[in-house]
């Protein structure tokens, strides 16, 4: 396994100029086989006639450790990725120095909420429920079976691609494979990341210009579902939960509640390449609160910032007590770019902001809505984005073709290269 610290430029191919002059200008438009999905460099060789399955659907999100014991680790693995947490030419000196520093503090947040993090307990249960579900309702690309990709915890990429390999897919025999961001709304810090080291391994352990015993044909097929911030599905579950927490409010204040938002913030210097994130998280709000009527006030906050630099604000842990100050202690924090429970919502948000909003004399009236979790509606939700992205035939959204306009990073040019189909075959137009 490679070390996490080695330069970024071991991990990729170099485009050339050319390369880079077409990706940027030229639009390509590709048909859609009768597979249904995108080949991968080299084509693949399907070796089931009369069905399209079996489908790995694989779920890619951050992870978290299970054990304190893993805390070290994750956190490594985390500061060492400049797609997430960018800290220049000492990246390689500052990550491991940072991972070290925090791990004792970090570790003791893990302890206050069990031990470890749930994040790996519902993507597995939210993979196969959704499984369960396609089956039935998408039965031509059946059996659907589930896998979880983690970033930086267990299971890794490598560990879940080698998996697969173990399972059947690949190896000359073809097969297919949706890389599910369980992100709803895309980043390149958190979904980019995550298919940059997918796309790594990939090259690793399929591409035989980088493996001599990899097949020259019959590696897996891979499409991705990239970002889904305003689907009717996901939009329904959060109102869902959002109302459930606002019916245990007296009747007389309870359209006065205000509600916050609060997301994962980013680095400046990611927003101010071009990322998308801010505005695909604005999109979820802004739908959800049509889905609620409008009843509430509202505003869009942000959390688990880390260092010194500029980040995204302001910082949900600022924005509770301002409010509370002010006379405004009726308040429901929705965790809106998480799917499941884990170190941000359990304790930074329960143990962390309603702590301090309770000593400030909220006296309970700052209360979360629950997380997406085992919800049927948000599972039916990945169901359904499953269903429709199996059926469409489309490699990926149109949005994950184009690169920031600040982007400088040659990995996620040759990644999204790679997930596009590189002109063997895709979806509809997509420009660079």
């Amino acid at each position: 396994m490679m070390n996490a610290r080695q330069p970024l430029q071991t991990l990729t191919r170099r485009a050339t100029a050319a390369q880079c002059q077409q990706l940027q200008h030229k639009p390509r438009t590709w048909q859609t086989s009768d597979r249904g999905m995108a080949s991968v460099v080299p084509p693949v060789t399907q070796n089931s006639v009369s069905k399209k399955g079996p489908t790995a659907m694989v779920f890619m999100n951050m992870g978290g450790p299970q054990t304190t014991d893993e805390v070290g680790g994750f956190l490594s693995r985390l500061f060492a990725d400049a797609d997430l947490i960018p800290l220049g030419p000492l990246q390689n000196y500052l990550g491991p120095l940072i991972s070290r520093r925090r791990t004792p503090k970090i570790q003791k947040q893990y302890a206050g909420i069990g031990g470890g993090s749930p994040i790996r307990k519902w993507s597995e249960y939210q993979a196969a429920e959704m499984c369960k579900i396609l089956d039935k309702t998408n039965p031509e690309s059946a059996p659907h079976k589930p896998y979880v990709a983690f970033r930086y915890a267990n299971p890794l990429t490598e560990e879940m691609y080698a998996k697969l390999l173990e399972d059947g897919f690949g190896n000359g025999k073809g097969g297919r494979a949706v890389a599910f961001t369980q992100y709803p709304q895309y980043s390149c810090s958190t979904t980019g990341s995550s298919l940059n080291e997918l796309w790594k391994w990939r090259q690793r352990l399929e591409s035989p210009t980088r493996n001599a015993e990899a097949p020259k044909e019959g590696s897996i097929q891979w499409s991705v579902i990239d970002r889904w911030p305003t689907h009717p599905g996901l939009v329904k579950s959060f109102a869902e939960n959002i109302t459930k927490v606002l019916e245990t409010y007296p009747e007389e204040v309870r359209d006065s509640v205000v509600i916050l938002y609060s997301a994962h913030s980013l680095p400046m210097s990611v927003v101010n390449r071009g990322d998308p994130y801010p505005a695909e998280v604005a999109a979820t709000v802004a739908a959800v609160q049509q889905e609620l009527g409008h009843r509430n006030p509202y505003r869009l906050v942000w959390q688990s910032q880390v260092g010194p630099s500029a980040w995204l604000g302001m910082q949900t842990a600022e924005a509770v007590p301002s409010l509370i100050k002010r006379g405004q202690k009726d308040i429901v924090l929705v965790p809106i770019a998480f799917t499941s429970d884990h170190i941000e919502t359990l304790f930074e948000i329960d143990q962390e902001v309603i702590h301090e909003a309770n000593e400030m004399g909220a006296d309970g009236r700052v209360r979360r809505a629950e997380s997406l979790n085992g919800s049927p509606t948000f599972i039916n939700a990945l169901a359904d984005l499953a269903k429709s992205h199996l059926q469409s035939g489309i490699v990926c959204s149109r949005q994950m073709g184009l690169r920031c306009p600040g982007c400088k990073s040659e990995r996620c040019l040759e990644s999204k290269k790679f997930f596009m189909g590189d002109g063997v075959q895709g979806n509809n137009a997509v420009t660079l």
